[in-house]
């Protein structure tokens, strides 16, 4: 069964992340700059004037649809991989099921 991958990544490692996966045959995704949070609930900072909490935090969504679980085995370590940090809000990774695919260049109109 086709497998969808939805990658949340820090900004900061869209590009090594990106290069990875074309490196290892992986090139059909679509990628969106998106804001949110996660369990941290945001950023607190703290200043002179006293403390504030930014909780939209730019990250980067990829989206990859593969044909196999082993395919999709091998995206989810590449991104692990490749969009660790080591630190807390490094995002999070989904792995879901595709129950079809259309090519909308394959359309015959009749």
């Amino acid at each position: 069964m086709m497998k969808m991958i939805v990658a949340i990544i820090r900004p900061e490692k869209y590009e090594d992340v990106k290069v990875a996966l074309k490196e290892n045959g992986i090139m059909g995704m679509t990628f969106t700059h998106v804001t949110g949070r996660g369990e941290q609930a945001g950023i607190k900072f703290t200043s002179r004037v006293g403390e504030f909490v930014v909780d939209e935090i730019d990250k980067v969504k990829f989206e990859i649809v593969l044909e196999s679980d082993s395919d999709a085995d091998v995206a989810v370590e590449l991104i692990r991989r490749y969009g660790c940090t080591q630190h807390s809000g490094d995002g999070r990774i989904f792995v879901l099921p595709v129950e079809s695919s259309y090519k909308i260049s394959d359309y015959i109109s009749q």
